[in-house]
C-alpha cells in the first residue's frame, strides 16, 4: 500500500467520523439524534432498550462528540500514518465498550450498526499502517 492510499483512508476516516459525530457534539442536535434512534429502534423492532437521557447524560454525549470532532479536524487537515495508527487504538476501544454493552447490558441492538463500521475502521487503519510502512521499508532496501 503507498503512503498516500494510506494517507486517504485516514482521511476518510476522519469524515465518516464527522458526519457519525456532529449530531453528538451539540445539545440540540443530540437530543434529536437520539430521539431518531430511539424512533429507529421501535420501528423496526430492534431488541434491547434506549433510556431517557437525562442533562447529565446528555453533557458526557457532547464531551464526547466534541473531542471527537476535534479529533477527525486533526486526522482530515493532518491526515499522517501515525495518526491513523492511533485512531485505531481509539476505535478497538470504542468498538469494545460497545462489544461489552451489547453483551452484558439490555442495550439497544441497534448498536451493532454502529459497532461493525466502527471496527472495520480500526482494522483498515491498523493493518494499513504496518502494510504501508513495511512497503515504504522494502522498497528502501
Amino acid at each position: 500500500m503507498q503512503k498516500s492510499t494510506y494517507s486517504k483512508i485516514v482521511r476518510y476516516s476522519a469524515i465518516y467520523d464527522v458526519v457519525m459525530t456532529f449530531p453528538y457534539a451539540f445539545p440540540i442536535l443530540v437530543a434529536w439524534n437520539i430521539g431518531m434512534i430511539s424512533e429507529l429502534h421501535t420501528q423496526y423492532s430492534f431488541s434491547g432498550s434506549i433510556p431517557e437521557f437525562s442533562p447529565l447524560h446528555l453533557f458526557f454525549v457532547n464531551l464526547m462528540g466534541s473531542l471527537v470532532l476535534v479529533w477527525s479536524a486533526i486526522r482530515i487537515y493532518k491526515p499522517e500514518a501515525i495518526l491513523g495508527l492511533y485512531d485505531s487504538f481509539a476505535r478497538f476501544l470504542f468498538s469494545f465498550n460497545m462489544l461489552y454493552y451489547l453483551l452484558a447490558y439490555d442495550v439497544t441492538t441497534i448498536l451493532w450498526l454502529m459497532f461493525i463500521p466502527e471496527l472495520i475502521w480500526g482494522l483498515i487503519q491498523f493493518f494499513g499502517y504496518f502494510y504501508s510502512h513495511k512497503n515504504e521499508n522494502s522498497i528502501s532496501q
